[in-house]
């Protein structure tokens, strides 16, 4: 039989939570948090005490009441003070952020992607170099309690090696470890699959909010999907689960990056837009922008792109409805303009494809933190730790950088 958790065990599984639900939601009153938890008020309190001795969280009167009586202090995240650094690796720019608790963007800086080839050394010192100039401009009683990067592309999550990216052209790279050795922060780097963490951040605080059964669509050069089956990511045996974007639609149809031919990506991406509309020029967020409004203004060749693009991504959309059966589907990156460009073409063909019991209740939107979804992603990823430990993992913060 499993021993009963200790008291310790107790406690600190209770400040954990205590600290998520303010970090997700905002400040909330102690009445609130002891309704939210099941505690008693006495027990909200020794905690919230905990945690602003730690500097993790402060407490203050509310501005406004409407009870009488005396009013329950206010529970607030310490944004300024305490934070993570995430990082995105994206197809077409390089992303690194300064996030405080509380998911508030506190300082940010990208550049665009490196020319080709995507060189591993040039990327992880880049990022390094963006990341160490947000850490040094931060104030000298902050602390970093956590690092998070995205990656487009197959990511083994343990340790952070880059399996696989077609489109970037990185296999086995150990990204993770690499970018942890260039910051010299004493503190390990933890690296997810760019549209797996978009699917977290837009459960947490975006269109998904609350949803135990979602998809997240998330495109660049590629597609990539994250799948939250019951409340859980869907990660597969060796974590490399919910690569959507290599399911074959079209049997014998465009050749695709991973070697086969007819994937989701390769009809309904970026590049399949593209050549579709005819159009050789820059792609990327502004060139799929510029098809959209094309074919808004009438023309026929943008037009008929979207139409083909869209029945392909309506086809994947059917499938994973079918299997899966989501409350939502949510389109992120190029795919949010691509679906907001084709949404009847694609709702069409989920009509035709989709089983009508699988099909009935699903919602398909696109994301409500646009381009901030796979940064708050990785975000999120960095501050797992404190918010299941808080205090331990507050002790091996760092900052400065030596």
């Amino acid at each position: 039989m499993k021993a009963a958790p200790s008291p310790e065990e107790i406690r600190r599984h209770n400040l954990g939570t205590l600290l998520r639900h303010v970090h997700l939601t905002g400040q909330a009153s102690r009445a609130e948090l002891a309704e939210r938890m099941g505690l008693n008020r006495s027990t909200i309190l020794a905690l919230t005490a905990d945690l602003t001795a730690a500097g993790l969280v402060s407490e203050e009167l509310p501005r406004t009441t409407g009870r009488a009586g005396r009013p329950s202090l206010v529970v607030r995240p310490e944004s300024s003070r305490v934070y993570v650094l995430a990082l995105d690796v994206g197809a077409d720019r390089l992303t690194a952020a300064r996030v405080g608790l509380g998911g508030v963007v506190l300082a940010r800086g990208n550049v665009p992607r490196p020319p080709d080839p995507f060189d591993p050394d040039a990327v992880v010192a880049e990022l390094a170099a963006q990341a160490r100039r947000l850490v040094r401009a931060a104030r000298p009683d902050t602390v970093c309690v956590g690092i998070g990067a995205a990656f487009s592309g197959i990511v083994r999550r343990e340790d952070g090696v880059v399996r696989l990216s077609p489109n970037i052209g990185w296999r086995d790279v150990p990204f993770g470890a690499e970018l942890g050795r260039r910051l010299g922060m004493g503190l390990s780097v933890s690296v997810g699959n760019d549209a797996d963490l978009g699917a977290l951040a837009e459960r947490e605080r975006g269109a998904g909010a609350g949803l135990d059964d979602l998809i997240y669509l998330h495109g660049d050069v590629g597609i990539g999907g994250g799948i939250i089956v019951g409340g859980r990511l869907l990660s597969g045996e060796g974590g490399y689960g919910g690569e959507v974007g290599h399911m074959v639609v079209n049997p014998g149809g465009r050749p695709c990056g991973c070697g086969s031919r007819g994937c989701l990506e390769a009809e309904a991406g970026e590049l399949a837009l593209l050549d579709a509309a005819g159009r050789r020029g820059p792609g990327g967020r502004e060139g799929v922008a510029a098809i959209v409004d094309a074919a808004d203004r009438g023309d026929v060749a943008a037009r008929d792109a979207l139409h083909r693009v869209g029945g392909w991504l309506g086809q994947g959309v059917a499938n994973l409805v079918n299997i899966f059966n989501p409350a939502m589907v949510i389109f992120g990156g190029v795919l949010r303009d691509i679906y907001l460009g084709a949404a009847a073409q694609v709702r069409s063909r989920l009509a035709l494809a989709g089983l009508g019991v699988a099909r009935e209740r699903v919602r398909l939107r696109t994301s409500a933190l646009g381009e901030e979804a796979i940064l708050m992603g990785a975000a999120e990823l960095a501050f797992a730790d404190v918010l299941a430990d808080p205090l331990e993992t507050l002790l091996r913060g760092k900052n400065p950088l030596p």
